[in-house]
């Protein structure tokens, strides 16, 4: 009989277990095993048992703001992972979270809090079973679980930082979504994997063009939380941040190429929407965006944005020229705003770029063009010439 690996209430680091499944050589990724695998209801309870082909390092912990179980493994392999829900579960999610670790993210119907989680290991075969009872609880019990503080290690830390100098302007792209979070599907068609090659071929543009050195926030199919993309732009010395999206509205209401900027309040309900649709892809993820700056903090990036606001808004202009002159269409609105939380870094021009819209199938034929990608690259190029210029002439006249 396999031992059973206990887990805490919040965090689980579980390594291989001893017996027959030590002595076997494991592959680099761990399956998922459909036969092993779903999630049963009985008397208010909800029981997962996740089947795997290996056992491997794991850890949970609860999630508000929606209610959901968050469990990441070192690496798993979710292809085969069967659509299994039960009466207490309103979503399982899944993929990669980040190099090296996967996420499952179990969206609950409200207050339930860990009753009991263990991997059994040393089974015949070499395979393991993870399995997580949730019980009903009170609000309060659930928000004290779910409050509890991330444990030293469960967040990727920050980059090394990169000190800013004389040389190439530094360019970060940033390929929206990745990894558990695809972002809009339709047609066919997956954001994430749409802005990643979007991302490369424009980082080749750039390159050949000359005077630019390019960092990109992902360069697979992983997840990046938005406060990541933000540390990475900063940690690389960012002159601009470039975020690429191709979302999706209901039909009819988004159209064409749209560039944003920073604002407090957004130009209209759309742009609202998009940048609460962002958020909530974070927060389904298993991302904690509840942190708020010190009133210090607030002030002294209000005063960097005074100087930064205005150098994305031309910034923003130059694109909406250069990109409506090379790649065709664009919004009836070609430049709005809206609190994007990846834009708010106080310090760097930052722009957040729609190709186009996925819910629409002119923009979802454009978007799989190569040869309009490539236009559309060229014109960012072009774009990003010109403000780099008339910003580098203008830098004399700005507070030191």
């Amino acid at each position: 009989m396999g031992r059973l690996l206990s887990a805490m209430m919040v965090v689980v680091l579980a390594g291989v277990g001893a017996g027959p499944a030590a002595a076997q050589e494991f592959t680099a990724l761990a399956r998922v095993l459909p036969g092993a695998t779903s999630i049963t209801a009985s008397e208010g309870a909800v029981t997962l048992d996740l089947g795997l082909s290996q056992p491997v390092p794991w850890r949970l912990r609860l999630l508000d703001g929606p209610p959901r179980l968050v469990l990441d493994f070192r690496e798993v392999d979710f292809a085969a992972l069967p659509g299994v829900l039960a009466p207490g579960v309103v979503a399982v999610r899944s993929g990669l979270l980040e190099p090296g670790w996967s996420r499952l993210v179990v969206e609950i119907d409200g207050p339930r809090v860990v009753a009991g989680a263990a991997m059994q290991t040393g089974r015949s075969d070499g395979s393991a079973v993870v399995t997580v009872r949730l019980v009903p609880a009170s609000a309060r019990a659930f928000a004290e679980a779910a409050a509890r503080p991330d444990p030293a290690g469960w967040r990727s830390p920050a980059p090394a930082p990169v000190r800013r100098g004389d040389g190439p302007l530094t360019v970060v792209l940033d390929p929206g979504h990745g990894g558990i979070d695809p972002g809009a599907e339709h047609g066919g068609l997956r954001e994430a994997d749409l802005m990643l090659a979007f991302a490369r071929e424009l980082r080749e543009a750039l390159l050949r063009a000359g005077g630019f050195t390019v960092v990109m926030t992902r360069d697979a199919d992983v997840f990046v939380s938005l406060d990541a993309r933000v540390r990475i732009a900063r940690a690389a010395g960012a002159d601009v941040f470039l975020s690429l999206h191709a979302d999706a509205l209901p039909d009819g209401q988004a159209r064409g190429a749209t560039v944003y900027t920073l604002a407090e309040e957004a130009s209209d309900a759309a742009s609202a929407a998009l940048a609460a649709r962002h958020d909530r892809a974070d927060l389904l993820a298993g991302v904690d965006l509840s942190g708020q700056d010190d009133l210090i903090a607030q002030v002294l990036m209000s005063i960097a944005r005074t100087e930064t606001a205005p150098r994305s808004e031309r910034l923003a202009g130059r694109l909406v020229a250069e990109i409506r002159g090379a790649a065709g269409r664009m919004h009836r609105r070609p430049h709005q705003w809206a609190n994007f939380t990846v834009l708010r870094a106080p310090d760097i021009p930052s722009v957040l770029i729609e190709l186009g819209f996925l819910s629409n199938p002119d923009d979802r034929a454009r978007l799989a063009d190569p040869e309009w990608r490539a236009r559309f690259a060229e014109a960012i190029v072009a774009a990003v010439q010109g403000w780099a210029l008339e910003d580098a002439a203008e830098a004399p006249l700005r507070r030191r």
